[in-house]
This record gives C-alpha cells, sequence and structure tokens, in this order.
C-alpha cells in the first residue's frame, strides 16, 4: 500500500522534529511552534515539486 503525499509530509516533519529533539533545538516548550512550521514547510515544498511535475507532464 502506497502512503498518500500528505501521509508522507506529515511523516517526514515527524522525523525532522524528532532529530531535532534529539540535539536539542527543539524542546517541550517550542514543540507547538516548532512541529508548525516545520509541517508547512515540508508541505509547501512538497505540494511546489507536486505543481511543478504536473506542469512538466502536460508540457510532453
Amino acid at each position: 500500500m502506497s502512503e498518500t503525499l500528505d501521509e508522507q509530509i506529515l511523516r517526514t516533519a515527524k522525523e525532522i522534529v524528532v532529530k531535532f529533539i534529539e540535539v536539542g533545538r527543539v524542546s517541550p516548550t517550542n514543540f507547538n511552534e516548532a512541529f508548525r512550521s516545520i509541517f508547512q514547510t515540508v508541505k509547501s515544498s512538497a505540494k511546489g515539486i507536486e505543481w511543478e511535475i504536473d506542469q512538466e507532464e502536460n508540457q510532453v
């Protein structure tokens, strides 16, 4: 079963936050803000790439 793009975005954001927690860049006090920011950044990047791929496929 393949993951949807939204599931991949959520998993990626989660992995990034976990790494930031491990190195001390994210703490329980700023977790909510950090996760939202990371999630939105990953989402906008992924959706932008998805849009570019769609545009390239339509040109062929």
